[in-house]
Formats: C-alpha cells, structure tokens, sequence
C-alpha cells in the first residue's frame, strides 16, 4: 500500500515536473524567437523582406546600422537616453535608499502614513497621470517666463529624469524596506557599540548587505526608463535634438516604411534592445539572488 502511493507520489512529481520544463520552454521560444528574428532581419537588404520572412540573410549588411545610427539620429537618441536614464536612477537610489531605511528600521511619528502613501503609490499607473504632470510643467513654464522670460521645465531633459525618479519612488521604497526589514538589527547595533552613526551604519553596513536587492531595483528601474515612451514623447513634444531612444526609434519607423527601408528599421529596434540584452547578462545572477534571497530570511 505505501509502495503504491509512493509510485503515484513519485508519477505526479514526473508530470509536474515535466510539466515545468514544456511551460519554460515554450515561454523561452516565444521570447527568442521574436529577438532573434529581429536581429536576423536588421542584416537583410530590402528586396528580402518581400520574400519568405524566415529566409536567412543573404549576407552581413552591417550599413543598417550605420544608416539607422547616422543618417536617423539614432546616436544622438542614445546619448540622451543615457543621461536621461543615469539622472534618474541617480537621483531615485539618492532619495529612495535613505527613506526605505528609515522607514523600515526606525520608529517615528507618520511612519504607518508614510508606509500608507507608498503602497497607494503602487496602484497609479503613470501613464494615467501623464496629462496632469504636462499641464502643471507647462503652467510653471509659464510662470518661468512671466518671471525671469525662459521657461525650464518642458523639453528638459533634467526634469525628464525627474519625473521618472519621483514616479518610481513608491514602487523602490516599498521593494527595499521590505528587505532592509528583514536584516538583523545586530550589525547595526555592533556599529553603533563601535562610535558609528546612522548615517555611517546605513552606508557602511545595511548597503552592502543589500546589495542583490539593490542592484534588482537598479535592473528593473533601467529597463522602466530606458524603454518608456508615452512621459518622454509627452514632455520633450518641442525638443528636436532632444528626444529619447524609444521616441526617436518610432520616428526611424516611420521614416523607414515611408521610404521602405525595413533593415534600417530593424537595425534601430536592435540598437535599442543591445544595451538592456547586455545589462541582464551581466547582472543576471546578482538579479536571481536579489530576487530569492529576501525570501530566505527569518
């Protein structure tokens, strides 16, 4: 009898686990093949793509790039998403790390509304409020000029990743007080004993505990700013030189099938996706132990 249901025990792990591997496989073919097929297709010539669309190319046309990287003004786009991502996450771990610290290790008059208003941050959707922040820019942009006779705020790209740090804000603060929550308190305690302040202890003790979640936080917040659309297209409306990778790579689209040029097309869909394909590669096991590790602790 006990034999009997240790084989049908040991049956329903098999065909759960099988189970598994055909779902991730086929998660991981669904999300492959399209990256592939792009970055196949940055290569091909144009008459290929009247053809059959899973032809290989016919040779290594690097000018895609070149044309989609000059001629579109793809690396003035990049340049800007750099500096518009960096200011952003600068300033998001700036304000966020100290405040999820506070927030999760200390005891102080407002703590449960502070704790109260982030996690309601976490249920307005951005995009929803894109309108409001462009309305109240652009009535200080008024102001601005009324006052000193140059506005400053719309088709900034500092205010830009602004924006993007504040609205992150609730999202970061509630990811990292849950794990500085579940760091013993002994190290910091040990520090204090040795003439360390908070500040120090923060810097020097909890921060490098924290690192996997950290870098997590970075990860994501990266692929949030690198690849948003609908605030940069909103606010830098009037900056011709000043425009974002996502809002310049759907200009390339339309220019490229205007003028049917479908490798330069795909060449800047590629151009776009490098940087955030090589930064999981090299943060991807610090990702999986920011991702598992808050779970282990007691």
């Amino acid at each position: 009898m006990a034999e009997a249901k240790m084989s049908k025990k040991n049956k329903a792990d098999v065909l759960y686990k099988a189970f598994i591997y055909v779902a991730l496989i086929t998660l991981a073919i669904l999300v492959i093949v399209p990256v592939g097929w792009a970055f196949l297709a940055s290569l091909k010539e144009n008459p290929q793509f009247y053809g059959n669309p899973w032809q290989l190319p016919n040779g290594l046309h690097w000018e895609n790039f070149a044309n989609a990287w000059n001629a579109a003004n793809m690396g003035s786009y990049m340049l800007n998403s750099v500096l518009v991502t960096v200011m952003a996450l600068a300033m998001l771990l700036v304000l966020a790390l100290p405040c999820a610290y506070a927030v999760s290790r200390f005891e102080f008059k407002g703590r449960g509304f502070l704790q109260t208003a982030f996690m309601a941050g976490l249920f307005i959707n951005v995009n929803y409020i894109v309108v409001p922040i462009f309305l109240m820019l652009k009535d200080g942009d008024t102001a601005l000029k009324n006052t000193i006779g140059h506005p400053f705020l719309l088709n900034n790209l500092f205010i830009l990743a602004l924006v993007y740090a504040v609205t992150a804000l609730p999202f970061t603060v509630y990811i990292l007080s849950g794990y500085f929550a579940s760091l013993p308190h002994d190290y910091e305690e040990a520090a204090y004993i040795d003439g360390a302040g908070y500040f120090t202890a923060m810097v020097r003790i909890i921060f490098p505990m924290a690192k996997p979640s950290i870098i997590t936080i970075i990860l994501f917040n990266f692929l949030s700013f690198w690849n948003e659309y609908i605030i940069s297209m909103t606010l830098m409306s009037s900056a011709k030189g000043a425009k974002t990778l996502p809002v310049g790579l759907l200009n390339l689209m339309q220019s490229a099938q205007s003028q049917t040029d479908f490798g330069r097309m795909y060449a800047g869909l590629v151009i776009v996706m490098l940087p955030t394909i090589i930064l999981y590669m090299c943060v991807q096991k610090q990702l999986t132990e920011g991702m598992t590790v808050g779970g282990l602790k007691g």
